[in-house]
């Protein structure tokens, strides 16, 4: 078998311009899935260009999995310099909670060693992300981008200091942990085509459905013996857009997913819901897999059925 070679193309023949090529391409909901897909977010572009004070982000985006969790990227298609960690700096102490992500050509070990020293020393609403950028080709074929991550958040670390600090650390939360790292492989061995986020000791965890506002909660309780699938609606209309689903799709829903589904509009809150549950305890781990089909299940089916139509709304 006759193998290619792996060439490496410079940055600047593929994008001249930072601000009016490098970042249009990364705007684009394909490239910006691809850097979302590295680092384990749902990204969502908001805008580009976005001022912060008296600077500009080259990229706002969003987590699908958090709307009020804004994503800031910073670009440079050449190696990292002090101007652009002093900017994202700047940009972190604009916003309460917020992941920055640095995007360069190479990252020199001193500024790598800083964005790991700004992940140990905040809280674990504050993320800092170091990504290289790169073009390779294979002989003749299309040159394709790659991200590669050179410095990122230790969640788990981050977590357990904050819920030590709290005092809330308890066996429970190391148990949840537990059962999202095994949910998570269950669904990775399944083929799955959504996307499970990183455990994390507590009693949920957020899978996207394509717009920011808007996802899905997957919870467990062990007092009321009980697991959970929730469409969180929080966007800035949220009441109108639960109406409007409610109105035109409740019976097809009931067809399509399940006639146990319930509709909270929850009037006394921003958010409201479409929830589904079932009678399972998740500390018995006998019936795990069980529990991890039925949530794989009808997590499709709610994917499947709202996703087209919450993109109309």
């Amino acid at each position: 078998m006759k193998l290619g070679k792996i060439e490496k193309l410079d940055l600047r023949d593929i994008w001249a311009n930072e601000a009016s090529d490098f970042t249009p391409w990364l705007a684009k909901p394909e490239n910006i899935k691809l850097l979302g897909d590295t680092i384990g977010i749902d990204l969502e572009v908001e805008s580009q260009e976005k001022s912060v004070g008296a600077f500009r982000a080259d990229i706002l985006a969003r987590d699908m999995n958090n709307s009020n969790h804004y994503v800031l990227i910073e670009n440079q298609l050449e190696p990292t310099n002090h101007n652009h960690l002093g900017q994202i700096i700047t940009y972190a102490a604009g916003l309460d909670a917020c992941s920055i992500i640095w995007i360069a050509k190479s990252f020199t070990e001193e500024h790598r060693a800083a964005l790991d020293w700004l992940n140990r020393i905040t809280d674990e609403n504050i993320n800092f992300f170091g990504i290289e950028i790169e073009v390779i080709r294979i002989g003749e074929s299309v040159p394709a981008p790659q991200f590669n991550v050179v410095a990122k958040p230790n969640d788990w670390s981050k977590t357990v200091r904050a819920n030590a600090n709290s005092g809330t650390i308890s066996d429970t939360k190391i148990k949840q942990q537990e059962y999202w790292t095994a949910f998570r492989k269950h669904a990775l061995d399944r083929k799955v085509a959504f996307k499970v986020q990183k455990p994390l000791p507590q009693h949920w965890t957020n899978i996207a459905i394509g717009k920011s506002g808007f996802h899905l909660s997957l919870i467990v309780n062990s007092a009321k013996n009980e697991i959970r699938i929730d469409l969180e609606i929080n966007s800035p209309t949220a009441k109108q857009d639960f109406d409007t689903l409610k109105s035109k799709y409740e019976e097809d829903a009931r067809i399509a997913i399940s006639p146990d589904l319930e509709w909270c509009r929850l009037d006394s809150r921003k958010s409201s819901m479409v929830r589904l549950s079932a009678s399972h305890n998740f500390l018995n781990q006998s019936n795990h897999e069980i529990q991890f089909d039925w949530f794989i299940e009808y997590i499709e089916k709610f994917i499947n059925f709202f996703k087209p139509k919450i993109q109309l709304l």
